[in-house]
C-alpha cells in the first residue's frame, strides 16, 4: 500500500462510520444499501440477508505478514475479515476460538420473553473462511510467548505472529457470595448468551406471582443499556402472562442508571409503573442461591431483605484470562489499575504494556462503551492501523466511532441511543464529539420516542452489523 494511496485511506475511514452507523431510523435504508440487512420483511428473522450489493475485492497492498487473532466474538470477527479486506492476500489471518460458532449477546434478552429463540442468534464462522480466506483454528489460549512471538494453544500447537490481536470477551466473577456453578444452575447471570439464557427463560416461564430479582454491578460493564432493557422485557412479560401482582426488582450498584436515564425512568416509573422497583446505590449485595434470599444495604445504609422466586445476578466481570494465574495476566496485558482490563492506545489499539499486542471490544480500557456495535468499531479503527503499521506508516491520527443500540421497553415497542465519538488528541482518548464535529453531522441523541417503529427498526439494525462482522 502506497503512502500517498488517500482515496483509499479516505474509502477506508467512511466505511468504517457507515457499515454499522444505524443512527436512529433515518439511516437504517442506507443500511441495508451498504452492507447486509433483512429484507423480506420479516422481523422474527434475524439473519442476515445478502443485498445486491455485496460483491468485495481484497485490497492489492503487496503487504505480507501473519495475524493471529484470539477471540471470534463481534470484535474479533470483525477484525479478521476487515484485515484480509484492506491487507490484502498476502496478510495471513488465524481466528482462534474455542467455540464452533458465535451466539449473539445482542437481543438474547428477547429469548426471555418468548420473542426470539437462542438459534436465530447463532453466527458461524464459514464466511470468513470461504469468502475472506480466513483460517479459523477451534482451540483455546493457554499463554503467550511475547520474546518468540507465538500463541500457545490447548492443543499444543504455538502460533507464530508478526502482530497478534485479542479479543477474548470477558469472564464473570464470583460475587454477592455466589460460585461459577451457582451462575450456571440456579442463579444464572445470563451475560454471555447460550446455556444460562435457556435457564433463564425456564425459570421465568416458572413463575407464578413473585418476585424477580436482578442486580446491575458498577460500571464498567457490557451493554451500559442491557440490564435495565432486560427488566423491562421481565416486566412486560410478567404483566402479560403472570399478572399485575408480580414484581421486578433492579439493585443497582450504580448511584443512577446508566443510559438512557431519561427513557429508563419513565420505562420504570410510568410503562411499568407498579411492577418495576428500581433502587440505586445499593452495597453489600448477598444471595442465598437455594433460599433466593437476596439482602442489601440500601442508598442510606438501612440493611433490606427480599424473599424472591427467581433471582438473576449480572456480577463484576474482567477481560477473559485477566485473573491471577490466567494466560492474559501472565503475558502482563491486564494493565489497568484494577487488573480487570487492558489499557491500549486508542489510535492502533495497541497494549501500552506489550508492543506489537492489539486488544479490542470488551477486554479493552479504552473509554468506549463495552457493546457489540462498538466492537465492530473498534476492529476497524484496528485493522486499519495495522494495515498501515505494516505499510510503514502511522495510525490515522483522527480516528472516528459510532455506537448505536435499540432498547427494546415491551413486547413492541423500543428506543434508541446512539453517539460519535472522535479523538482528542491533547488527552489522547475517544471523546463524544461536538455538534458538527462528525462526518454525519450528527450529535449524541436518543429516540424522542418509544415506538413499534423502532422496534422493526432494531431488526434491520441488528441484521446489518451482524452481516458486517460474520457474512
Amino acid at each position: 500500500m502506497k503512502s500517498d494511496n488517500n482515496n483509499t485511506l479516505k474509502s477506508r475511514r467512511r466505511l468504517m462510520l457507515l457499515a454499522t452507523a444505524a443512527l436512529g431510523a433515518g439511516l437504517v435504508p442506507s443500511l441495508g444499501r451498504l452492507a447486509f440487512a433483512d429484507s423480506d420483511g420479516d422481523d422474527d428473522d434475524n439473519h442476515y440477508e445478502e443485498s445486491a450489493n455485496t460483491s468485495f475485492t481484497l485490497a492489492n497492498t503487496g503487504l505480507n505478514a501473519k495475524i493471529v487473532v484470539v477471540g471470534g466474538g463481534m470484535a474479533g470477527a470483525t477484525l479478521a475479515k476487515y484485515l484480509r479486506l484492506w491487507g490484502g492476500s498476502g496478510v495471513a489471518v488465524t481466528l482462534v476460538e474455542p467455540n464452533a460458532s458465535y451466539t449473539s449477546n445482542i437481543m438474547s434478552n428477547l429469548v426471555l420473553s418468548g420473542s426470539r429463540s437462542l438459534s436465530t442468534l447463532g453466527y458461524s464462522y464459514g464466511s470468513l473462511a470461504a469468502k475472506f480466506g480466513v483460517t479459523v483454528k477451534q482451540a483455546f489460549v493457554t499463554g503467550i510467548d511475547k520474546t518468540a512471538k507465538a500463541v500457545l494453544l490447548s492443543d499444543g500447537t504455538r502460533l507464530a505472529y508478526d502482530r497478534l490481536v485479542l479479543a477474548p470477551g470477558v469472564e464473570f466473577m464470583n460475587a454477592y457470595g455466589l460460585t461459577q456453578g451457582d451462575y450456571a444452575g440456579t442463579t444464572p447471570h445470563a451475560w454471555q448468551a447460550g446455556p444460562q439464557t435457556a435457564e433463564l427463560a425456564r425459570q421465568l416461564a416458572g413463575m407464578s406471582n413473585g418476585t424477580f430479582v436482578m442486580t446491575i454491578p458498577k460500571a464498567p460493564y457490557r451493554c451500559p443499556p442491557g440490564p435495565y432493557e432486560r427488566a423491562c422485557i421481565v416486566a412486560d412479560y410478567l404483566k402479560t402472562y403472570r399478572g399485575a401482582a408480580s414484581k421486578v426488582i433492579v439493585l443497582d450498584e450504580n448511584a443512577s442508571i446508566q443510559a438512557e436515564r431519561e427513557t429508563f425512568t419513565t420505562a420504570f416509573g410510568v410503562t411499568h409503573a407498579g411492577v418495576v422497583q428500581y433502587e440505586a446505590g445499593v452495597t453489600g449485595i448477598a444471595i442465598d442461591p437455594v433460599t433466593k434470599v437476596v439482602s442489601y444495604l440500601d442508598a442510606v445504609g438501612t440493611p433490606r431483605t427480599i424473599n424472591a422466586q427467581v433471582v438473576n445476578p449480572i456480577p463484576p466481570h474482567r477481560a477473559t484470562g485477566s485473573s491471577a494465574g490466567g494466560w492474559l495476566a501472565g503475558a502482563e496485558l491486564n494493565n489497568s489499575a484494577d487488573g480487570r482490563w487492558c489499557v491500549v492506545d486508542v489510535l492502533s489499539y495497541e497494549s501500552t504494556a506489550v508492543p506489537g499486542i492489539h486488544v479490542i471490544g470488551d477486554a479493552a480500557s479504552c473509554g468506549l462503551p463495552k457493546a457489540g456495535h462498538v466492537a465492530n468499531q473498534e476492529a476497524k479503527i484496528c485493522a486499519d492501523a495495522i494495515v498501515r503499521l505494516l505499510a510503514g506508516q502511522q495510525p490515522d491520527p483522527a480516528p472516528v466511532a459510532n455506537s448505536a443500540c435499540y432498547s427494546p421497553i415491551t413486547a413492541s415497542t423500543a428506543s434508541w441511543l446512539t453517539a460519535v465519538y472522535q479523538y482528542d488528541a491533547v488527552n489522547r482518548k475517544m471523546v463524544v464529539a461536538a455538534n458538527g464535529g462528525n462526518p454525519l453531522g450528527a450529535v449524541p441523541t436518543a429516540s424522542a420516542t418509544v415506538s413499534n417503529k423502532n422496534y422493526k427498526n432494531m431488526s434491520t439494525w441488528f441484521n446489518t452489523l451482524m452481516g458486517d462482522s460474520f457474512a
